[in-house]
C-alpha cells in the first residue's frame, strides 16, 4: 500500500470514513490499511455487545488518526441517520455470517443495508458506499470462467444456504439504491478470504464428516484471497475515482487447486484422513440429497444440491484482471507467502487446541 495521493484519491486525508464491521476479519485489515494510506479520520461501527478491543489496540499504535468508536445498531434507522452524519464514504462490512436460518441473515445482511442506504441517500456529502459482497452470489453454470460478468443467483433460495440468499438480496438493493436515487456505489465481491483470524478451511476443499474429510474439490482451482490483499482492493475500491456502478472481483494470483491446497495443509499444519470424491459422484450425490429433500418436503434440508455443488466444486477459472486494471490493485502478500504465514498461524492453534 502507498500514502494517499491527493489528486489520485476521492476523498481527501480529513474526510469522514464509516467502515461497518470494523471489529471483524477483514474490518481491522481495512481499518489499518486506510490509517496507513493517511487517512485521519475514521468513524468505527462496533456493536453494542461486542469488544472494541482490536479498534484501541490500533489506536495505540497510531496516536495522529481520529478512530471514532461508534456503537449502534444498523437495525436502527435512527442509529444508521446518526452513523452516516457527515461522512464520505461509507465502507460497508457488516453482514450476518453465522446466521442458518432465512430470516435471520435477511435482517442481519439486507435489512440493516438498506436502513444505511436510506440514511446515506439523505447525506448530500456522501461520493461512495461501497459494499462487500461475496462469490457466494454468482450463479457460475454457463461457463467455465467466473468473472464479473457472470449473474447473480436468480433463485438464491434453491441452493439451501441462507448466507447466499442474503448476499444475493444485499447486492441487489444496493443496485436498486443506486439506480433509483443516484446513489454511488462500487460492489466487491472477495472469493474465499483466509489469514490468521480465519483458520477453516474453505469448504471449496472439502467437508468434514464422522472423522473424515471428503476432498471433493479435486483439480478445481480455489479462490483464495488472503485477508491483506482483500483489505487492499477493498480501500482502492473507496478511494479510486470513476468506478461508481462497477463490480469487481477479489482473488489472488498464482491460485492452487483443491488438490495443492489440501496436500500443503497435510504437510505444515497435520495429516488426517481424507477420502477424494470423484465429481460425478458427488454431483450424484448432491443431485440424491436435493431429490430426497424435496420428497420429504423439508425433512432433511437441502444442505447439497446441484446448485451448490456448480458454486463450490464445479470446473471453475477465475480472474482479477479487472481489479488490476481498473483499481491498480496489486498482491500485498504472494499466494505462496500467505499460505506460508496461514499454515504457521493453523499450527499454532493446533498446538494450543
Amino acid at each position: 500500500m502507498t500514502a494517499i495521493d491527493q489528486q489520485k484519491s476521492l476523498v481527501g486525508r480529513e474526510d469522514l470514513i464509516l467502515v461497518t464491521g470494523a471489529t471483524g476479519f477483514i474490518g481491522t485489515r481495512v481499518v489499518h490499511n486506510l490509517m496507513a494510506r493517511g487517512f485521519r479520520n475514521i468513524r468505527c461501527l462496533v456493536r453494542p455487545s461486542s469488544q472494541a478491543s482490536k479498534i484501541a489496540a490500533l489506536c495505540n499504535d497510531d496516536k495522529s488518526t481520529q478512530l471514532e468508536v461508534f456503537r449502534g445498531n444498523l437495525l436502527s434507522p435512527d442509529d444508521c441517520k446518526s452513523l452516516t452524519e457527515g461522512v464520505a464514504v461509507v465502507i460497508h462490512l457488516a453482514a450476518g455470517r453465522g446466521e442458518k436460518s432465512f430470516p435471520d441473515a435477511y435482517m442481519n445482511s439486507v435489512v440493516t443495508t438498506r436502513n444505511l442506504l436510506e440514511a446515506c441517500s439523505q447525506q448530500k456529502g456522501l461520493r461512495r458506499f461501497v459494499n462487500v459482497s461475496s462469490f457466494a452470489v454468482y450463479d457460475n453454470t454457463g461457463g467455465s470462467l467466473l468473472d464479473e460478468s457472470c449473474p447473480l443467483e436468480a433463485r438464491p433460495e434453491v441452493r439451501g444456504e441462507a448466507y447466499c440468499f442474503a448476499k444475493t438480496k444485499q447486492d441487489e438493493i444496493v443496485m436498486e439504491y443506486g439506480e433509483k436515487h443516484k446513489l454511488p456505489y462500487t460492489i466487491l465481491r472477495p472469493g474465499a478470504v483466509y489469514g490468521p483470524g480465519n483458520l477453516a478451511i474453505t469448504g471449496r476443499v472439502g467437508i468434514g464428516t464422522f472423522g473424515l474429510f471428503l476432498h471433493l474439490g479435486g483439480s478445481n482451482t480455489i479462490p483464495l484471497t488472503y485477508v491483506d490483499n482483500c483489505a487492499e482492493a477493498i480501500v482502492l475500491a473507496a478511494i479510486t475515482p470513476g468506478v461508481d456502478g462497477e463490480v469487481f472481483n477479489i482473488v489472488d494470483d498464482e491460485l492452487p487447486s483443491s488438490r495443492q491446497f489440501l496436500r500443503l495443509y497435510k504437510r505444515n499444519v497435520k495429516s488426517f484422513p481424507s477420502l477424494y470424491l470423484p465429481k460425478p459422484v458427488s454431483y450424484w450425490l448432491c443431485y440424491l440429497w436435493e431429490r430426497y429433500s424435496e420428497r420429504s418436503q423439508g425433512q432433511l434440508p437441502p444442505v447439497f444440491n446441484r446448485s451448490r455443488w456448480n458454486s463450490f466444486w464445479r470446473n471453475t477459472r477465475y480472474t482479477n484482471q479487472k481489479l488490476k486494471s481498473r483499481l491498480g490493485w496489486r498482491p500485498v502478500l504472494s499466494t505462496s507467502e500467505g499460505l506460508r504465514v496461514y499454515f504457521e498461524a493453523c499450527k499454532v492453534a493446533e498446538s494450543h487446541a
